[in-house]
């Protein structure tokens, strides 16, 4: 029987492809350091401000090759990137599943903080985007129900990502494919962390839901709505609420509704364009209830009703105040207060010049 990524045809010529690392990047573990006794580092494959990932052997299990995620040495002091990355480690060690990104167990007290997965090879679906966009609608359909299987999985384990994007989704040259980074998972068994202000805790703005711009409770449904993005994006070639200014773009998504998607791909069916809009409603009430729900429907479009919601989309509208908006209000009521500081600085410079 054909597995469903055999008929997926941007699959069959996924080129492995890695961000290059620059001789200029400083890093803390040198190639042929052995890390604990099992893990022998190879080279390093990716860097960040964050951190970095080394290809390594695990002497432990055959000297099977896998990737060393490190946080660079100043922020593990921090207890809340600290939190974060232990969450991580303990919602991917839970999870099982083709889709998902395999955790290596590490036993006993480490010597430092880092987490071991598999070493995958291949592209991220983002790379693919921008090589190719948009993607055939089959490719497309196909893609999301794969992911959606994956996220009705964790959903079942209790585990909400909140950081679904293209760039968190892994199309390896087996033609399988993995969803990336734990780091931002809600777990019903994990730990609860402290955020304040923007920061990438809160998710990647484009594929954001709503309610995480205006901070309220998250649930498997955000999920669904950043699902609904990446299948926006994989049938139009564009983001929803695309704006240079992030903070427009997340006002809209709270107060309005997206450009309908046959608008910008007219070759988009109707039932493809109805997924879609009824995955990214506003409401999380008014969206899937559930990624089985939506995956049914994206494995069989043409039985889709379509109710007409590209019809009833509404444009959005500027809001502003701290319980719709509450990131953007306080970045502009901290900007208002270092302006009046600023105006004042200048007023006693200039009463005390005279």
């Amino acid at each position: 029987m054909e597995n469903p990524q055999d008929q997926i045809s941007c699959f069959r010529d996924v080129k492995e492809h890695s961000e290059p690392v620059s001789s200029g990047q400083s890093f803390d573990l040198r190639p042929g350091q052995i890390l604990d006794g099992r893990f022998v580092i190879q080279e390093p494959v990716n860097h960040s401000g964050m951190g970095a990932i080394y290809k390594a052997l695990d002497t432990w299990n055959h000297n099977e090759i896998v990737a060393v995620k490190v946080p660079h040495l100043r922020y593990e002091s921090d207890p809340n990137f600290f939190s974060r990355f232990q969450r991580e480690e303990e919602i991917g060690c839970r999870l099982d599943h083709p889709s998902l990104l395999r955790f290596v167990p590490i036993e006993g007290k480490k010597s430092r903080p880092y987490l071991v997965t598999e070493y995958l090879r291949g592209c991220t679906l983002a790379h693919l985007l921008g090589a190719l966009r948009p993607l055939p609608e089959k490719d497309a359909l196909r893609i999301a129900s794969l992911l959606c299987e994956a996220v009705q999985y964790m959903h079942g384990h209790g585990v909400v990502h909140r950081d679904l994007k293209p760039g968190n989704v892994m199309i390896c040259r087996d033609r399988t494919i993995r969803i990336l980074d734990f780091g931002l998972a809600k777990s019903d068994a994990s730990r609860r962390i402290t955020i304040t202000g923007f920061t990438s805790a809160m998710g990647t703005p484009d594929y954001m839901a709503p309610e995480q711009v205006t901070n309220n409770r998250t649930d498997e449904r955000t999920d669904i709505y950043s699902l609904g993005a990446i299948l926006y994006e994989m049938l139009t070639g564009s983001v929803p609420f695309q704006n240079e200014n992030t903070w427009v773009s997340m006002n809209n998504r709270v107060n309005g509704d997206p450009v309908a998607p046959r608008k910008l791909n007219p070759e988009v069916s109707r039932q493809a364009e109805e997924i879609i809009l009824h995955a990214m409603q506003r409401a999380p009430a008014d969206r899937y209830q559930t990624a089985a729900e939506f995956r049914a429907e994206l494995d069989a479009p043409a039985k889709v009703f379509v109710s007409g919601y590209c019809d009833r989309l509404q444009e959005p509208t500027w809001s502003f105040g701290i319980r719709t908006t509450p990131v953007l209000a306080g970045t502009l009521i901290g900007l208002g207060f270092i302006s009046l500081q600023v105006l004042g600085f200048f007023l006693l410079r200039h009463f005390f010049s005279r």
